[in-house]
């Protein structure tokens, strides 16, 4: 198999946008931007593993919903010193352990150094932040037992929230009512009052992949294979509704249960279906799992797949040989050329060093996460009526209806990722 053509770009540089029809199996049919893998930049092995120590959890006054969110509004400037106020606790919920523990290493070390960057500049209004950390995984059975424990002893202001939305509904029905900022790619829709959700929906991130690659390459018939849980069941209804607007055929749609994915029962299903092309919304160890089986099968080599959340821990786990006709669509990669990007990949190593985490979307998200919690907090606003915060991904957040962020659409090269198109932010 012939390996694409690449175009290198240093940080700050433009992607490239190039591309000539044909088969997005025909690698030189595709133009990319390559990112350097964060691999390069740490010892062997040392991917997601030693997780970055949390912020510490003392045990002040308790303090209801009600006077957290009071707290939390107004305008005053931070100031430089931090007080002896009582600290302003963030519950940061993220998978530890698990199908989607992989996530864990990274989440913790982006919301930390987003926490140490606002301590540094005098926190809260001079009230020190700090963050507890609770495993969020689908698997816990105590996500919200822990979360009451924590409220009852120590108190909690606001929540950060990277995990599954089947986590995120059940954190909402029973947790504590205070500001939820809720950070990954999810299935869009209403939620809580109290929850800001900042991350993509399938209408950003998967519609503007989707349509891309179907008015290129003839890929007539889909098969859909996803988790069981809220998020991929949306995906795939607004995938299946698109495609056959396209005039395409979806011949499966299966869904499997977190944890208990049965890869070699999938391939055979697609192979036996006759599909040119696949929609993956498998999270974690299960689409690690399954791209290694689809590899192994022979069907990568002519049939291309289209992940919506394989990150680099990811392809790190599958391995480069399980790379190949893997397409992925997301608001984040770790090697984006701008300036934004370098900027935060220089502040995260110099912090955590050649061991830290590998970086990636959704680890990243809670970066976001808590660096919008803080310009919620502050009170400014854009000329567009959008929060004012730092995001490395240039994301604008009015409301969870009214938000954009660029996605950017890329190919898996061995270890690496390379920028296929950008579709700007709305």
């Amino acid at each position: 198999m012939r390996r694409p053509g690449r175009v290198r770009c240093e940080a700050g540089g433009r992607t490239a946008s190039g591309v000539e029809t044909g088969h997005p199996m025909d690698r030189q049919a595709v133009a990319t931007t390559t990112l350097a893998p964060d691999a390069t930049r740490r010892t062997a092995g040392a991917c997601a593993t030693g997780a970055p120590q949390h912020a510490g959890a003392a045990m002040p006054t308790r303090r209801g919903p009600a006077a957290s969110l009071g707290r939390a509004g107004g305008t005053a400037r931070v100031g430089r010193r931090i007080s002896d106020l009582d600290p302003y606790r963030i519950a940061l919920c993220v998978p530890t352990s698990g199908t989607a523990g992989l996530w864990g290493a990274s989440s913790l070390a982006c919301a930390r150094l987003a926490v140490e960057e606002w301590n540094r500049d005098g926190g809260l209004r001079g009230r020190e932040v700090r963050i507890h950390v609770i495993d969020a995984s689908d698997e816990s059975p105590d996500v919200e037992a822990d979360l009451a424990g924590l409220v009852e002893d120590s108190g909690v202001d606001a929540i950060v929230g990277m995990h599954t939305s089947s986590v995120r509904e059940r954190i909402g029905e029973r947790g504590p009512r205070v500001p939820f900022v809720y950070t990954p790619l999810y299935e869009g829709g209403p939620l809580a009052s109290h929850v800001c959700a900042i991350g993509e929906t399938p209408g950003m991130q998967l519609m503007p992949a989707l349509d891309w690659m179907l008015e290129r390459w003839r890929l007539g018939r889909w098969f859909l294979v996803g988790n069981d849980y809220l998020w991929p069941r949306r995906t795939h209804a607004l995938a299946r509704r698109r495609l056959l607007e396209r005039g395409c055929e979806v011949v499966g749609d299966a869904f499997v249960p977190l944890g208990r994915c049965d890869p070699d029962r999938l391939v055979d299903a697609i192979r036996a279906s006759g599909a040119q092309a696949v929609l993956m919304s498998l999270v974690g160890q299960d689409a690690i799992d399954f791209g290694r089986a689809f590899s192994d099968s022979g069907l990568a080599q002519r049939v291309p797949r289209l992940g919506c959340a394989v990150e680099e821990n990811g392809l790190l786990a599958m391995g480069a040989d399980s790379s190949e006709g893997l397409f992925v669509a997301s608001g984040y990669f770790a090697g984006l050329p701008t300036d934004r990007n370098g900027a935060f990949r220089e502040r995260y190593w110099t912090r955590f060093g050649d061991r830290a985490p590998v970086l990636n979307a959704l680890g990243q998200s809670t970066y976001e996460g808590v660096a919008f919690l803080r310009g919620l907090l502050d009170g400014g606003r854009n000329a567009d009526g959008s929060v004012r915060f730092d995001s490395v991904r240039g994301t604008r957040w009015r409301s969870n209806e009214r938000k954009s962020t660029p996605v950017y659409l890329a190919a898996a090269e061995g270890l690496g990722f390379g920028i296929v198109q950008t579709f700007p932010a709305a």
